[in-house]
Order: structure tokens, then sequence, then C-alpha cells
């Protein structure tokens, strides 16, 4: 029990303090593009250093379920490029996703589980039987909010493990387009900047991502009830 009060404490401080000082004005595509030049300085001179401290801020900022992670994600690709953003923002994504579930579980699951037990049991167990294949669909689909999916998960029996390496290769393609979409729109100085062919075609991604999937899941579907 005291430990449940102590993470509870830590989160309502995180949180309280986020929006007391208006934190979240900072993770705004504004913002970001506006202090582009200075990001990219700082970058220049300590790679190291900055890779790390965008690293933890967005553990951090999905762990807690805060705010700005699809803006992270776009500032990921703009500042450091294609690969060390999609590696880094991968990972972190990760990370934090598995902390909001390790979180639900630790404070909720009990309580929820003796609550409403009949009626999950069906769904715990065809977590049990198959949560790997149930999460790496989810995880592939931009429809499900990424909160809700680490919330609910870690009300179910998946284990963490489990949860942590199937949410790395569910989320990687999704990472890849939207850090490909930010390397793209950093690069534009202005309007004419957005007829470039990269950023067209990353616009084209962003938008027909959610169709493909929903074909490839529907399509794997149809071979697993066959």
């Amino acid at each position: 029990m005291k430990n449940k009060i102590l993470i509870i404490t830590f989160l309502a401080a995180v949180v309280a303090l986020f929006f007391a000082f208006d934190l979240d004005r900072f993770l705004t595509l504004e913002y970001l593009k506006n202090s582009r030049q200075e990001f990219q300085f700082f970058y220049d001179q300590n790679p190291f250093l900055t890779v790390f401290s965008f690293f933890l801020v967005y553990v951090l900022v999905v762990g807690v379920n805060l705010p700005g992670a699809t803006v992270l994600g776009l500032a990921g690709g703009a500042l450091f490029g294609f690969t060390v953003g999609v590696l880094t923002i991968s990972f972190a994504s990760t990370i934090g996703a598995t902390l909001a579930c390790f979180f639900s579980r630790y404070l909720f699951r009990d309580y929820v589980q003796r609550k409403f037990g009949d009626r999950l049991e069906k769904v715990n167990q065809g977590i049990e039987e198959e949560g790997a294949f149930y999460l790496f669909t989810m995880r592939l689909i931009p429809a499900i909010p990424f909160v809700v999916i680490n919330l609910v998960m870690g009300l179910t029996p998946i284990r963490l493990r489990t949860f942590y390496w199937v949410s790395q290769l569910g989320m990687l393609p999704g990472t890849m387009v939207y850090v490909n979409a930010g390397k793209e729109l950093g690069q534009i100085d202005s309007l004419s900047g957005i007829v470039q062919p990269g950023v067209l075609i990353s616009f084209v991604l962003l938008g027909g991502f959610p169709l493909v999937v929903k074909k490839v899941v529907g399509l794997v579907k149809m071979r697993r009830s066959v």
C-alpha cells in the first residue's frame, strides 16, 4: 500500500508540475518550428546529450501519459534525421509505454479484476491465449489511442516482457512514418517547400498508413480463421 501511495504521489506531482509551469507550450509544432535553429545548434555541439535528454523526456511524457508524444515524434525526425530519430523514438516510446502499462497494472488491476472479474473472464482468457497477436494488431491501428492501449493492457494478464517486445515491433512502422514526416517538415523553410516530393510523399504515407494497416490486419485475420 505504501508503494502505491508513493507512485500515485509521484505521478500526481509530475502532472501537476507539468501543467502548473505550462510546460505543454514547449510541446507544440509552432514552438519546435520556431526553435529549430537553436535546437539544431545545440545538437551539433552536444549530440549525445541532446539525444539522451530527448530520450528521457519522451519516456517521461509517454510513461506518465502527458500530451505531446506525437509532436515529439515529428520533432525527433526534424532534429535527428530518420535513422537516429527512429532508433531513439522507437525505444523511448516502448519503454514509456511499458512504464504506463506497469503503473496501470500496479495501481488499478486488482480493483478492476475484483469489480468486473466475471465480465473480464473471456477477455483475460483471450489475452492469455493470443495476447501477443491482439496487442500487435492494436499497435498497428492508429485509430486506437496509444494511451488507451497502454492503460487497458495493464489490466490484463499479459506479461510485461511480452508487452514490451510486441509494442516495439508493432509501433515501429508508425514510428518510421511519423519520423520521416518530421524529417521532411524540418526541411521546409517557406511555403514553396510544402510541394517538394519528399514532403508530399510523407503526407501521403501519414494519410494512407491507417488504410494499409486495416487491409493487412483483415488479411491476417482471414488466414488465421481458415
